[in-house]
């Protein structure tokens, strides 16, 4: 299996080193504790405490083991040094609705950090894909499963 390339914005590689440092200082001595209190109670044959802990560890465990190969594939954005002539990763862009005349600015970003109730949208998305590479002034229709959407990018920060 290849490592797939993660591609991240500064503030997303911020984020998720923030959150294996956390995973590994604070969460697994929490987990341990209760793992070691479950035990104290006695027989962990039918232990919901220890079996809820023990499972809380085992995804904790495994969050930090896609955390170091997120990062050790990580692939940096530097947000500073993007041309504004067409949309590319890292680029922030004004898209007006064509059907309903709505404009909307969104950012787009590698999968890892999409977050599209913070318009962050991935690079991976129908509409990330449909308008990466695109100048300002292009439209673009975007296939979605209820048809399609038609978008015209107006701006590029």
């Amino acid at each position: 299996m290849t490592n797939k390339e993660v591609i991240l914005t500064i503030e997303g590689l911020k984020k998720l080193e923030e959150e294996l440092e956390s995973l590994k200082s604070v969460k697994r001595r929490e987990v341990a504790a209760r793992i070691k209190q479950a035990i104290e109670f006695g027989d962990i044959s039918e232990n919901s405490e220890y079996e809820d802990a023990k499972n809380e560890q085992a995804f904790i465990e495994g969050r930090i083991l896609t955390l170091e190969k997120m990062l050790r594939n990580a692939k940096i954005i530097d947000d500073e040094n993007l041309g504004t002539e067409v949309v590319s990763i890292g680029s922030t862009v004004l898209l007006r609705d064509m059907e309903f005349g709505e404009e909307f600015k969104c950012t787009i970003v590698g999968s890892a950090e999409a977050d599209p109730g913070n318009n962050k949208i991935s690079n991976e998305s129908p509409v990330g894909k449909a308008i990466l590479g695109m100048p300002k002034g292009e439209t673009v229709e975007v296939s979605v499963p209820a048809g399609f959407l038609k978008y015209q990018i107006v701006d590029i920060f």
